[in-house]
């Protein structure tokens, strides 16, 4: 997994709430499980004036100019603003899959949907909440700076502003460290291979009949 320090990115507004995971990747394109590829279909309903599906070319598509990432400014965004309940609905692990194969790494919000929350930290992909007050000033902010960028530090637990006002934002420790450091579930396990190993070992010895 992909660790996170700090970041410095572009932000893309998303003035919608209760955003579900259908709306973020829709069912047709839960087929794969390969993790990767599904950037290019994130928010595909709005993005698209057509229908879409796996397989198709989306160079050849023709794009929503009034939907918020097709608008040259955002392009190449890192961090995603939201409203409340970011990422309701159905529990696919897709959803975050699709956010970081486009190229975010922070989502910011006032809230959001618990299972999404916890599988944006398995999938390296930071959500910060944050109160509406400043959501809203964030928002406010990127609509009146082209260009708007806000630096995200991990360590410090901080979203600042191109003015420099820092806003704190809350982490609990482990999902801190699994971030800061790129570990996964898998990650975590690995990290104890030689005690893996000397256990199995031991275990051999003293029962081997079990290993015939």
């Amino acid at each position: 997994m992909k660790a996170f320090t700090q970041l410095n990115g572009l932000v893309c507004p998303l003035d919608r709430a209760n955003v579900d995971t259908d709306a973020i990747i829709p069912k047709q394109f839960l087929k794969s499980i390969k993790r990767s590829g599904f950037g290019p279909n994130l928010f595909d309903e709005w993005r698209y004036l057509d229908h879409g599906e796996p397989g198709m070319d989306n160079s050849q598509r023709a794009i929503n100019p009034e939907f918020v990432l097709n608008f040259p400014r955002f392009s190449g965004a890192q961090v995603l603003l939201a409203r409340d309940n970011f990422g309701c609905g159905s529990s696919r692990e897709h959803a975050p899959w699709a956010i970081d194969d486009y190229g975010f790494r922070v989502v910011i919000a006032p809230s959001f949907a618990d299972i999404f929350f916890n599988n944006c930290y398995k999938n390296a992909l930071l959500p910060i909440v944050l109160p509406a007050g400043i959501v809203d000033q964030l928002f406010a902010e990127c609509e009146a700076q082209e260009g708007y960028r806000l630096n995200v530090d991990l360590e410090t637990q901080t979203v600042t502003t191109p003015s420099g006002q820092s806003f704190g934002f809350e982490i609990t420790a482990h999902r801190k460290h699994c971030l800061l450091n790129g570990l996964d579930e898998i990650g975590l396990t690995l990290a104890h291979a030689d005690e893996i190993r000397s256990f199995e070992e031991k275990h051999r010895e003293a029962k081997p009949w079990l290993f015939v």
